[in-house]
């Protein structure tokens, strides 16, 4: 069994005069114990939806159905306390902006002992010393220091750092990541990244990484669920993603990515049209408005999540940190059969 296993979540927020949106339309997901996740796909596709779905963060608005089964048990049965005793002790979150996401009126050192007070049966002194180790381990410079210092006496890679050591306080069994790097510069990406990927290995600790930057997954990801429209378009590992990808909106978005190999003059190939130009799943295939290679059969009604390879056998891709085989599967009418070449649908 998984450590985390969501299944056909779905998310509607009920909305006063209009009728209901849909967020997240039949989700499923698994992670492993020690393993990384992505969840992948440009913004409204539903990722950090699901993340504070999994998390129980949602506001009332949100009607939130499926199951978020953690370590056997459903999350989205337990009373509200039993889920926040849960949070921050045994699955924790880093937001996305960490500017807004620390109080600007505590200290860094109160923010820390906080969850480990609420947590763990340390006393405030004893608090106040792991809060120092914590804010070292995450490579803040002069942490005696740091603790007593405001989130606005610190840049936006050192807020972020404290932000994932205010995750790791009470040794969670799962982090989520949501777009941990987004309002960072690419140098302070890339330690940031580094920080946490050699923190989750280390402890053993499963994560969620939730990212629009296929690069990030490149370097990160044991295995990669494409999200489009609120549902996985295609899951797959790391490798065999990037090596056959077969959903043309997986496609797509390789397409776009500048590749430093690619022959000089070498334009990027965008994904036509917008994120908004969206077909309701029932009526098929959510993606075929911008799709160049959708037809009659991509709009007549639900397209299953079917496994295969790029070839169309039946396909298998490795899983990185349990060595099991996980299948390679696309939710796509015409798959993709090699490495993306333009924009709107990829490969022939």
């Amino acid at each position: 069994m998984s450590l985390l296993e969501v299944e056909d979540l779905r998310v509607r927020f009920t909305r006063r005069g209009a009728a209901d949106a849909t967020a997240v339309d039949g989700v499923s997901f698994s992670v492993d114990a020690g393993e990384v996740v992505g969840l992948v796909g440009e913004s409204g596709c539903g990722k950090s939806v699901t993340s504070l779905a999994v998390m129980g963060l949602l506001p009332r608005t949100a009607r939130v159905t499926g199951s978020v089964r953690f370590d056997g048990t459903d999350l989205l049965t337990l009373p509200p306390r039993a889920l926040a005793a849960r949070r921050g002790r045994d699955l924790a979150m880093v937001f996305q902006d960490p500017m807004t996401s620390l109080n600007p009126v505590l200290t860094l050192g109160r923010q820390l002992t906080e969850v480990l007070r609420a947590h763990t049966d340390l006393g405030r002194a004893a608090a106040q010393r792991e809060a120092v180790d914590l804010l070292a381990r995450v490579g803040i410079p002069d942490p005696r220091r740091r603790v007593g210092e405001y989130p606005h006496q610190l840049s936006g890679g050192m807020r972020q750092r404290v932000l994932i050591a205010i995750a790791l306080a009470c040794s969670p069994r799962l982090i989520i990541a949501d777009e941990p790097t987004t309002a960072l510069d690419v140098t302070i990406q890339a330690q940031v990244l580094d920080l946490l990927t050699t923190l989750v290995r280390e402890s053993g600790t499963a994560m969620v990484l939730i990212t629009h930057d296929l690069g990030v997954v490149a370097g990160t990801c044991d295995r990669v669920n494409v999200l489009y429209g609120g549902r996985v378009v295609e899951t797959a590992g790391r490798r065999e993603l990037f090596a056959h990808p077969r959903h043309r909106y997986t496609t797509g978005l390789l397409a776009a990515v500048p590749r430093v190999d690619a022959p000089e003059g070498t334009g990027l190939s965008p994904v036509p049209g917008s994120v908004r130009d969206l077909l309701p799943w029932e009526r098929g295939c959510a993606f075929s408005p911008r799709c160049a290679h959708a037809d009659d059969a991509c709009r007549s009604g639900d397209i299953p999540l079917t496994a295969g390879s790029a070839d169309g056998t039946a396909g298998t891709t490795g899983d990185v940190a349990t060595g099991e085989r996980a299948p390679h599967a696309a939710r796509c009418v015409h798959p993709a059969s090699g490495t993306p070449a333009r924009a709107g649908g990829g490969a022939a």
